[in-house]
């Protein structure tokens, strides 16, 4: 009787909030309707980010008579380090923007607008090669504008102390698994079946998309979002007092994970750098016989399963919303009639063809299929005794990030110093995937928890700040040590270009288990 009334005090107390916000109350899944809007509009802006990123690189390697610019490697994987560590330092300008000049939804759809502009200016890149640079620009501007921004009104659909928010942002976090996954399997596929052009011009048109369901719904959230509403300070808010020692400290382990954070994502993101260049160039693409019939029906799988599950929701979602915000719901719709038909011109295409070639960008999907398929095991995991602390949270990730470089190193053991193509299994593409996505659920998802959690009330902004700040060098470092896999293939060996990002990790790793008494120490209480 006693979580009964507990959960009827929560619901109610949800109700009076999004009333006193003046937010659609209607629910679905139990939660508010506004979150699938918000789920909606970060699904297609992933699907652009990842579409365009899983191509990039391919873009600028492949040779000149295929629509590429015939880059060498280093060239290519040096541009990469830039734009995704750029990425990921504009959303702290963004958040301040929105903050103090535009309100949230604003800056959502401005972000948006900008990042359509990026991808239609990459995809002239046949027409000038300012176009693609400009993209570039753009693409970063948006980003920063959108990011930091759509996040943040997820949280504030709920209550302060709502226990409804970790599942919220579960559910937020699958529509940025499912706008990956599907970004990278349609924009990869077109990229590199139809022309570079049309895999950039195509993650463009879904962040056109997503922009336009989310400014037609606007008025579903009320005041949250607006200038306002972010001026108001949040009376419920109040900042524990603590001592200068236990706040110091507190800052010191944010710090310190902080530094663990640049080594996961130096490692973690040579997913988008020289692991794809491992699958172009190094990896068995070409099948046959029941390799081919298994991968194609696999692949037809992969592609119509998840259209389904969320297209289920997007049904739900018209139910509630339809009649009093038909614009959201038409544009929402029209985007998933279009993806519908790129997705069953795939398959047949596919299965009409003579010869089965694996895409390169095909294998950056795993991550995104590994995250949905292992999320509830690894939720459910924390909820058990079983639940380390942070810090050992993060040594496990790192440790198991190096162990699917491992599985490279060893699928590439034969390949002679210097080679510039071999032929490996999918399958330490496959394993690679596999682990490197147990590492991320060991870390990403906990990280930005702690920095809150950590934080004093007037830290939490700057905080915030030397987080994005190293994840940002993190990126800069893949793109960095990444393009030296030339250099080091051809001096050594490919084996041991992965056996560093092998070593790195799990030395790093170790370091965090061997700190995780002295960091429980100093977090004073916060698991």
């Amino acid at each position: 009787m006693a979580s009964e009334t507990i959960s009827l005090s929560q619901e109610q107390a949800l109700d009076l909030h999004l009333e006193k916000s003046g937010v659609e109350t209607q629910r679905l899944l139990n939660h508010p309707v506004g979150l699938f809007v918000l789920f909606f509009t970060e699904m297609w802006e992933r699907f652009s980010y990842y579409g365009m990123r899983a191509l990039l690189v391919l873009f600028l390697v492949s040779e000149a008579s295929k629509g590429g610019w015939e880059w060498t490697r280093p060239e290519a994987l040096s541009l990469y380090g830039w734009y995704t560590g750029l990425v990921y330092l504009t959303p702290i300008v963004g958040g301040f923007i929105a903050d103090k000049l535009t309100g949230y939804r604003k800056a959502v759809i401005i972000g948006a607008l900008v990042m359509t502009c990026g991808h239609a200016s990459m995809a002239m890149e046949g027409i000038s090669t300012n176009f693609f640079y400009l993209g570039l620009v753009l693409m970063m501007v948006g980003n920063g504008l959108f990011k930091p921004n759509i996040s943040s009104m997820v949280g504030k659909l709920y209550p302060l102390t709502s226990d409804k928010k970790h599942a919220a942002y579960t559910i937020f976090y699958m529509g940025i698994n499912s706008g990956a996954f599907l970004g990278i399997l349609m924009c990869g596929y077109v990229g590199e079946k139809i022309g570079w052009h049309w895999g950039f011009g195509l993650a463009g048109i879904f962040m056109f998309f997503g922009m336009l369901q989310f400014y037609f719904g606007q008025k579903i959230f009320g005041v949250i979002g607006g200038l306002v509403n972010n001026k108001n300070k949040d009376t419920q808010n109040t900042e524990e007092v603590l001592p200068k020692k236990v706040e110091n400290q507190r800052l010191l382990v944010i710090f310190i994970l902080s530094l663990f954070t640049v080594f996961f994502w130096m490692v973690f993101e040579q997913a988008g750098g020289s692991m794809t260049i491992f699958a172009k160039d190094y990896t068995l693409r070409v099948l046959d016989g029941s390799s081919s019939t298994i991968f194609k029906w696999a692949d037809a799988a992969l592609t119509i399963f998840p259209l389904l599950a969320v297209s289920v929701v997007l049904f739900g979602l018209a139910k509630k919303l339809f009649a009093k915000y038909p614009a959201t719901i038409i544009f929402t719709a029209l985007s998933f009639i279009i993806i519908w038909g790129l997705a069953i011109w795939k398959v047949q295409k596919e299965f009409t063809a003579v010869n089965t070639e694996v895409p390169a960008s095909w294998f950056g999907i795993l991550n995104s299929f590994f995250i949905v398929s292992l999320a509830p095991f690894f939720s459910k995991l924390w909820e058990t005794k079983f639940n380390p602390s942070g810090p050992a949270k993060f040594g496990m990730g790192l440790v198991f990030v190096g162990l699917g470089f491992a599985g490279l190193a060893y699928g590439g053991r034969d390949i002679a110093a210097g080679a510039s193509v071999a032929q490996v299994s999918m399958f330490w593409l496959i394993f690679a995937y596999f682990f490197h996505t147990v590492g991320e659920l060991c870390v990403s998802p906990v990280g930005l928890s702690y920095v809150s959690q950590l934080s004093p009330v007037k830290y939490v902004g700057l905080m915030f700040g030397v987080w994005f700040t190293c994840t940002a060098i993190g990126n800069w470092l893949a793109g960095a040590s990444g393009s030296l896999i030339d250099k080091i293939s051809t001096e050594y060996s490919i084996s041991t270009f992965f056996l560093i990002f092998t070593i790195l990790p799990i030395a790093v790793g170790l370091i965090a288990f061997a700190l995780t008494p002295l960091l429980r120490k100093w977090m004073h209480g916060v698991h």
